[in-house]
């Protein structure tokens, strides 16, 4: 009897391996032939699946937005509401959502070497360039809406643009994540977080800084 394959769990393997050859080698040197050797299938069963290079490259960074997207709800539905949580911990808490946005750990770096990549390619690539803004604009909404939150709790200074903030955490979210990619052995995890709890910490009523958003 032939062997049954899953559709969904194929393409999630092969999106897998595809991410595995965009980390060790760049999304330039990413090629249907490529991923099929990482995925160990031969091209012919992966063009039943995917037409094209660009057919799936748009699949990776799609599976890639909605994954973030998915542990950044479950991250939401751990912590509640912010306003249940003492002031202090406020901080803590909202540092701990959006560092899911950066690398910090083998599967959010291989996350964030295939977004920046990807972006990359977007820049000269109009066939990209509707994801790529989907993932700037739902960055953008994230810190927002954080910013919103604690702001609504009376967790921030008062009188803050949270337009202008917004841009500003953003702004650090993307140049931390870039140069986290580029320079580990400069720029560490522990840093990473650091930074983007003192950067909160600046914005709040209380400068004391939580112990960890890991």
């Amino acid at each position: 009897m032939p062997k049954h394959v899953d559709p969904d769990a194929r393409r999630r393997h092969v999106v897998d391996a595809l991410f595995r050859v965009v980390v060790r080698e760049g999304l330039h040197r990413t090629s249907l032939r490529t991923v099929a050797d990482e995925a160990q299938l031969n091209i012919g069963s992966l063009r039943h699946y995917f037409a094209s290079q660009q057919d799936l490259m748009r699949f990776a960074m799609q599976s890639m937005l909605d994954r973030v997207g998915s542990r950044l709800l479950a991250h939401v539905q751990r912590i509640g509401d912010l306003g249940s949580h003492p002031r202090p911990e406020q901080l803590q808490l909202a540092a701990g959502l959006l560092a899911e946005l950066l690398p910090l750990d083998e599967h959010r770096r291989a996350e964030v070497t295939v977004f920046l990549d990807f972006n990359t390619a977007a820049r000269t690539n109009p066939a990209f360039g509707d994801l790529s803004r989907q993932a700037a604009e739902g960055t953008r909404s994230l810190v927002r809406r954080v910013l919103t939150r604690l702001h609504t709790e009376g967790a921030l200074r008062p009188g803050l643009d949270l337009d202008l903030e917004t841009e500003r955490l953003t702004a650090l979210l993307d140049g931390l994540s870039l140069s986290a990619v580029l320079h580990p052995e400069i720029l560490s995890p522990r840093a990473c977080v650091d930074v983007l709890l003192t950067h909160l910490g600046d914005l709040s009523l209380l400068m004391g800084t939580p112990d960890s958003a890991h």
